[in-house]
């Protein structure tokens, strides 16, 4: 009997080891799994920030094609070479404007990201929207360059501004489509944090028609709105 017993007791052990082993390898499965889920889509999201790094680097680049060097000859005194110059003033101020608004937008676009640790196929659309309008930053500042002593530069700057126009409402749609799949957003992600970037992000296509609006009285406005914003946008930019 108590052999038997002693047997009955090693058997009642070894199920007991049996299942408790079983049901650690179940969890150690699914946790492999879930880390393995989480590097693949974290590896997705890695891409599409490389990507879009890459677009917004050609696009800043660009911009330093419209700084040309005067072509007057080498018997050109340094106060003609100054005079040229200063004469491409448009150049400059198309440049500072549109080179820090692209930085301000690699920034906040680097700041949602932060975010975010898997992608979908909308989300992945309207950033490839986004990056399409930013391409086109150096076509609309070559317009300002171009025109802003003339009298197309009310419509120079209208296209100007209007390209931000749109190229805002890229980042309000890209952060909708963030903001209503929450399961694309980390964890740890506030609603204090949403609440702060959509408030400050709300002012973006506004102010941008204004800029807009503005060019037909003064191309200057818009120069002065869109200056005024890139320094806005470097602050919200903190709220990440």
């Amino acid at each position: 009997m108590v052999a038997n017993s002693g047997w009955n007791a090693i058997f009642v052990m070894r199920a007991s080891l049996g299942v408790q082993f079983g049901r650690f390898a179940r969890e150690a499965a699914r946790l492999a799994k879930e880390t393995e889920t989480a590097r693949v889509q974290e590896k997705d999201t890695a891409r599409v920030e490389a990507f879009s790094d890459g677009v917004f680097a050609v696009a800043i680049t660009l911009l330093v094609l419209d700084l040309q060097v005067p072509k007057l000859g080498n018997a050109a005194t340094p106060w003609e070479l100054a005079g040229a110059l200063g004469k491409q003033w448009p150049a400059y101020v198309g440049f500072v404007t549109s080179f820090f608004t692209v930085l301000i937008m690699w920034v906040n676009h680097h700041g949602v990201f932060k975010l975010i640790h898997k992608t979908s196929a909308r989300l992945l659309f309207v950033n490839g929207y986004l990056l399409m309008m930013t391409t086109a930053v150096p076509f609309s500042t070559s317009l300002v360059t171009q025109y802003l002593r003339y009298p197309g530069a009310k419509a120079a700057c209208a296209v100007y501004a209007g390209t931000f126009v749109l190229i805002s409402l890229g980042f309000s749609a890209l952060w909708r489509v963030i903001t209503h799949r929450r399961e694309l957003m980390k964890p740890g992600v506030s609603e204090q944090t949403i609440e702060r970037i959509s408030g400050s992000w709300r002012w973006g296509p506004p102010m941008y028609v204004a800029a807009t609006l503005g060019a037909f009285l003064s191309p200057y406005i818009t120069i002065g709105i869109c200056t005024t914003l890139w320094v806005y946008w470097s602050i919200v930019a903190k709220e990440f």
